[in-house]
């Protein structure tokens, strides 16, 4: 019984103490030039999906939720970001050549109809998130689109 006590003392003073690492934000007011908004005309409803289920991970913009300061959630929630960024960016899509707007572009479209984005641990959080039969229909007829018109 006394190593309970001990061993739930000490996972407290680690649970307690790791609060104080903070993680870096991903938060940014500016609209790039390079933004894929910019850059090109997306439709409002495609805008809805991709502030909705894309662009906490996929922008330099993420909407925070309650508990993105406690620790071990916000490093976790950082790691998600970074990687989902370091893979696509809309922020900076307009930076990238267009052999490379054009793969990403491919690479949404097969994402979405394999059902692999948005990722099911983020959707099971941010029901909002997930994707209606419509809305993966509207996303997948305007990224062919777009894909097709670069040249």
């Amino acid at each position: 019984m006394k190593i309970f006590k001990i061993g739930g003392l000490f996972l407290t003073v680690v649970f307690v103490y790791i609060q104080f690492f903070s993680t870096e934000r991903n938060e940014s007011s500016l609209l790039l030039v390079t933004d894929i908004d910019v850059v090109y005309e997306v439709p409002s409803e495609v805008k809805r999906i991709f502030n909705t289920s894309c662009y906490d991970c996929h922008s330099n913009n993420t909407a925070y939720p309650w508990y993105n300061k406690i620790q071990p959630f916000a490093w976790l929630l950082e790691s998600h970001i970074k990687k989902g960024k370091a893979e696509l960016n809309f922020s900076e899509f307009g930076s990238y050549s267009i052999r490379r707007q054009r793969s990403k572009l491919r690479a949404i479209e097969g994402q979405i109809v394999d059902d692999k984005m948005p990722l099911r641990s983020y959707t099971l959080i941010h029901r909002k998130a997930r994707l209606s039969k419509n809305d993966k229909k509207v996303v997948v007829e305007w990224v062919v689109k777009l894909r097709d018109s670069l040249k």
